[in-house]
């Protein structure tokens, strides 16, 4: 992963401190999903749904894209980044200094 500045780290903190947040990442870990699916299987409404992802978004977990479908309808999917951090008392410590 590339450094990551403490504003980065404090998003991504808020992005995982949250549990309907860590289950739309289960929910979309392999496979990309439109809104409407997402907001299905992880059971809570769509705008709520874009809520959670904002979040997610700001904490460059996930990355959100506008399509058409076939019928010219416009779909927003959502698929995860290729994320992958390492988390030490260190990090958390420089993370934190600015607070």
């Amino acid at each position: 992963m590339m450094k990551t500045s403490e504003q980065e780290w404090l998003f991504l903190f808020e992005a995982l401190a949250n549990p309907i947040r860590l289950k739309i990442i289960a929910s979309l870990h392999g496979k990309r999903k439109y809104v409407s699916e997402l907001a299905r299987e992880v059971g809570i409404s769509r705008p709520l749904l874009y809520m959670h992802l904002q979040r997610l978004e700001k904490g460059g977990l996930v990355i959100g894209n506008l399509e058409l479908s076939e019928d010219g309808k416009a779909v927003k999917y959502f698929e995860l980044t290729d994320f992958n951090f390492h988390l030490t008392p260190q990090t958390i410590a420089e993370a934190v200094k600015g607070l």
